[in-house]
């Protein structure tokens, strides 16, 4: 049987009912208050990208970030909502929040496939994690790319790889190109310094093994005849007079001036 709303209990439901009103209305007005004290609570799409970019522009990367997400928010489709992802990802990466920054890319790509900025998404990709030492501090302490940790370096080589493969006709090709062609220096040295680790220490097979994997991934770089010479003094180290002489071979073809490895 429903109680009838007579009697003590139902004026304790009442009551109960009038608070629970009551903070509804007070959640509510908070809500509106909120909203009138946000400057940018009626401006439409195209106010919120411009206020955001010039925002950008000006090198307040957060303060045009917030706007920017405003935006996407409140007007998740549209020319300016797109673009407005795009610069979000570039505020991160100015900021050097690598995380965001990559997270923000991959978001837009996949949404967005075939923006018409879409090559731009990608080499932005690539500078998010491209590794290079300072111009003048790098030489003076010998800094040197490829003791860096590899993994960020092959991310940003991806990223450029797939413009390339993608967009071989963008803009950034060039640009992209060569940065790529660094990377792969670096990244093969990375490897024939790890060969060279293992051979000093006397692990022969571990030190063909990174050796090996440098020529396949990465061939023609400039570590080439290292990683060869490695190969040839770990094979005399175990041995293998055969596999030794096969690798001098290839040395004195390739580099015929060598020094590294015995006269025929």
């Amino acid at each position: 049987m429903i109680p009838r709303c007579g009697g003590p209990r139902g004026a304790a439901r009442i009551l109960e009912l009038g608070r629970v009103l009551g903070l509804a209305g007070a959640i509510a007005l908070s809500a509106c208050s909120s909203l009138e004290k946000d400057p940018t609570s009626k401006w439409d799409a195209e106010r919120l990208y411009k206020e955001g970019h010039g925002e950008l522009l000006a090198g307040n990367w957060t303060h045009g970030r917030e706007l920017l997400e405003k935006l996407e928010s409140r007007y998740p489709f549209g020319r300016y909502a797109q673009q407005g992802q795009i610069e979000i990802a570039y505020s991160y990466y100015k900021q050097g929040e690598t995380a965001d920054a990559l997270d923000a890319t991959e978001r837009f790509l996949k949404q967005n496939p075939n923006h018409p900025y879409a090559d731009y998404v990608y080499y932005l990709r690539g500078l998010i994690n491209f590794i290079e030492p300072p111009a003048l501090i790098g030489r003076l302490i010998g800094y040197q790319v490829s003791e860096r940790d590899p993994k960020s370096m092959r991310e940003s080589f991806d990223a450029f790889k797939e413009l390339l493969a993608r967009f071989p006709n963008s803009r950034y090709a060039k640009d992209a190109s060569v940065r790529l062609n660094y990377l792969l220096n670096a990244l093969a040295s990375h490897e024939v310094q790890v060969a060279d680790y293992y051979y000093r220490r006397g692990a022969f097979l571990a030190a063909i093994e990174r050796a090996q994997g440098a020529l396949r991934q990465y061939p023609g770089v400039s570590s080439q005849q290292q990683a060869l010479t490695i190969m040839a003094q770990s094979y005399q180290a175990l041995g293998l007079t055969d596999l030794e002489a096969d690798a001098e071979r290839v040395i004195r073809l390739n580099y015929p001036d060598s020094k590294t490895v015995k006269n025929p």
